[in-house]
């Protein structure tokens, strides 16, 4: 498993309906992207549950590299660079992902947070895949992962929720839709 992100940071008096019509009208073109578990399509908007930006975050879980090569270099993501420029692709490797009892995802949580220097990394990574695993059993939670950037030493936490009230800590996100070809061969639990 392999986390991905890229944030587009907009004006504060950005129209936001842009980005909630361009998803609509070219969303489902990852609906049976081979190599993707999920992409969601995020939206935060300033002043709307805690954000201080407007800004379009998709969040991917990605199955094989493959996939997310034939993404970013095979024509897909051009469509965005064309549009709004070249951003910054964060990437992180897989720790752990557990399902949830919800459904329908309407709103996401991603919190990242740096791995501090003289910890044993093991213990940390193991925590940081249980997090995933008891987040996911939180009333609401449709899912939870947990992935780390070993260039920056940064965890990333990510969870999917059917209500606006998330019983975890980070930035909050609209989820505008979500694409999952490929979720039900995300591998569950330990990624090691």
């Amino acid at each position: 498993m392999h986390a991905m992100q890229y944030e587009l940071t907009l004006p504060a008096d950005y129209d936001t309906e842009t980005i909630r019509t361009r998803v609509a009208r070219i969303g489902h073109l990852l609906d049976d992207w081979d190599g993707l578990g999920f992409k969601t399509y995020l939206l935060r908007e300033r002043g709307r549950y805690g954000s201080p930006v407007n800004q379009y975050a998709p969040f991917y879980l990605w199955n094989t590299v493959e996939g997310m090569n034939r993404f970013l270099w095979g024509g897909a993501f051009q469509g965005l660079v064309n549009d709004f420029g070249r951003p910054e692709v964060r990437q992180w490797a897989g720790l752990g992902y557990a399902e949830g009892r919800g459904t329908r995802p309407t709103f996401a949580v991603r919190r990242r947070q740096p791995v501090p220097q003289g910890i044993e990394l093991a213990g940390l990574m193991e925590d940081a895949a249980a997090e995933a695993g008891r987040l996911a059993d939180e009333d609401g939670a449709v899912l939870a992962a947990a992935a780390v950037d070993p260039h920056r030493w940064e965890l990333v936490h990510f969870s999917l929720w059917e209500h606006d009230t998330p019983k975890a800590d980070g930035d909050v996100f609209q989820v505008l839709r979500l694409s999952a070809p490929g979720r039900d061969r995300l591998p569950r639990g330990r990624q090691w």
